[in-house]
């Protein structure tokens, strides 16, 4: 087998519980985005933009729709002979086993699988954030500082600092403190979940983890600190592009209107496109009174109403009279006659009836069952 370079491990087993109903029954990662993609469509887009071609998916959380979704990873031109996509649910050995542990007993108990490609570099990704990286780029600076990590960092506003993993470096960008969602931040670059590990140093510090009782296993709260305390050459890569971590139902509404407001651009070309793994579907259709502005609208969603400023999903149907705007409509959800809806999400397969009225100036709604044939109004 060919040396290899560098191999991924993304973490995508997440829960994402509040998205509520969105994830009832899928993991956050295969929550729909952005018109025709899963969340997950990133980090394996960039994988394979970048060149890095072997790429393990930690599952756990509701994982059938996922692993059905990724296949053999051939939307993201990552079915290979060596290498390609590999699903890594938890497994039961001879000692037992159990659900994992944390973020960092999901990798320590893949080591096997790391070693069976024995990679120079380990990057190691959060399965839940939206967003475009050349990884190569933050391989050669971690290669051109002789780190033995690299985290990759972004400048979010101070007031939501104590959200994130918080760290403080000198001019040359190494890392001399860091805290896990400090009450007090003491500085605003955060952690974006993107780590690049020498991969002895992974190794080495995952098992001195797994052997402490009193860890909870988890890449920012203790493989850090630990890496810290030890003086290990720890460097920061800091990215000033656009990066969401879509956590809650208005955080993954506003990443969708940022697709329409020119917050966040998605490249029509093809050094760096995001990829995705859809169904064949006839294009989509705007019936003769279909009225449609600034819009982004996937193959066979048919429009006979007026949909404004919104993110519309293959097979959606919105019938005449009915009214969307400022909205997410997800796979299959139908909008029936006389409908309104505003600052909204409406989940897959989900029919919201005639005539009923949603006009959120909140937070934004999730309607995620059939709502019922009378008008109502939530605000």
């Amino acid at each position: 087998m060919k040396k290899l370079e560098c191999l991924a491990m993304i973490l995508a087993g997440g829960q994402g519980s509040r998205l509520g109903e969105l994830t009832k029954k899928i993991a956050k990662p295969a929550v729909h985005f952005g018109g025709k993609y899963r969340i997950i469509d990133f980090p394996l887009s960039n994988c394979s933009n970048s060149g890095i071609y072997t790429v393990g998916v930690l599952t756990q959380y509701r994982p059938l729709e996922l692993h059905k979704y990724l296949g053999t990873g051939m939307a993201w031109n990552l079915d290979r002979k060596d290498g390609g996509v590999f699903i890594l649910p938890p497994y039961v050995t001879a000692n037992g086993g159990d659900w994992y542990n944390g973020t960092a007993d999901a990798v320590y108990r893949n080591l096997n699988f790391i070693d069976t490609y024995d990679p120079d570099y380990v990057l190691i990704l959060s399965g839940d954030h939206i967003y475009t990286m050349d990884y190569s780029w933050m391989l050669e600076e971690h290669k051109m500082n002789h780190a033995d990590v690299t985290i990759g960092v972004i400048k979010v506003p101070l007031q939501e600092a104590s959200r994130f993993g918080i760290m403080s470096t000198d001019e040359n960008g190494r890392i001399t403190a860091f805290e896990e969602k400090p009450r007090l931040p003491k500085s605003n670059l955060a952690s974006m979940g993107i780590y690049i590990f020498n991969r002895k140093i992974l190794a080495d510090y995952l098992e001195k983890d797994a052997a402490t009782q009193n860890s909870a296993h988890d890449f920012g709260k203790n493989i850090i600190p630990a890496l810290l305390n030890d003086s290990r050459r720890l460097f920061s890569y800091s990215f000033d592009g656009y990066w969401k971590d879509v956590g809650t139902i208005d955080s993954l509404w506003q990443a969708n209107m940022d697709l329409l407001n020119g917050t966040f651009h998605l490249s029509h070309a093809d050094e760096w496109r995001i990829y995705s793994s859809n169904p064949a579907l006839p294009p989509h259709y705007i019936g003769p009174d279909g009225f449609v502005q600034n819009c982004l609208v996937s193959s066979g969603a048919i429009i006979y109403g007026t949909a404004k400023n919104s993110i519309i999903f293959s097979g959606v149907c919105i019938e005449e009279g009915a009214q969307i705007e400022d909205a997410v409509i997800m796979p299959f959800a139908k909008i029936k006659k006389g409908a309104l809806i505003k600052r909204a999400i409406v989940a897959p397969d989900c029919q919201v009836g005639a005539n009923y009225t949603l006009m959120g100036k909140g937070d934004i709604a999730l309607i995620a069952e059939k709502t019922p044939l009378v008008t109502e109004q939530i605000v």
